[in-house]
């Protein structure tokens, strides 16, 4: 009685691990047109409209994918983030955050997490991450920390997921960096 006890109960913690530990993976590959929307956002603690569409005809987009407002790792990336954004609107890159949070979380984040630098989109339907696929396979309906560059064509030039907020930063910063010195040629 006792081993089947011991093996069922190691049946259950391996099950949970395996989907505590199943990846998600930041489905649109380099190259792959980026999905338009439109949701509501905002900066410096203020509403207004994100379009993507409208963000693109001004140059590229970072578009990075946060789990959960106020979380400690999702506040430790917006603050890389602000503090990197003049560093991104040097190379002519718009930073816009995006997660389910509600409009009234983001306002509040905007201001707080984001130090009033850049915007953070409110997807509450999960209708962007799912066009992305950048939701969380372990907490279905939220997002995974998926960061993508777009280029202005609409085009994914960089992707990158992991748990690490500030290599989203540096990476995405980087692959920035490197598409303004190809257009420079």
């Amino acid at each position: 009685m006792k081993a089947k006890l011991v093996g069922a109960l190691a049946s259950v913690v391996m099950g949970c691990a395996a989907l505590v530990s199943l990846p998600s993976h930041a489905a649109l590959a380099v190259g792959a047109q980026a999905p338009l929307f439109s949701t509501q956002s905002a900066l410096a603690g203020k509403v207004q409209r994100f379009d993507m569409a409208d963000a693109l005809k001004r140059g590229p987009v970072v578009l990075y994918f946060f789990p959960k407002a106020f979380s400690q790792g999702c506040t430790i990336e917006a603050h890389a983030f602000a503090e990197a954004t003049p560093a991104f609107a040097a190379s002519g890159a718009q930073v816009v955050g995006i997660s389910h949070d509600d409009i009234a979380t983001m306002q509040r984040f905007s201001s707080e997490a984001c130090r009033d630098q850049f915007s953070v989109a409110s997807d509450p339907d999960a209708k962007a991450i799912k066009a992305y696929d950048a939701g969380s396979a372990a907490r279905p309906g939220t997002a995974s920390r998926i960061s993508y560059v777009i280029a202005p064509d609409g085009k994914v030039i960089y992707a990158h997921e992991g748990s690490d907020p500030l290599e989203h930063v540096q990476q995405t910063l980087k692959a920035v960096q490197d598409w303004k010195a190809r257009q420079k040629s």
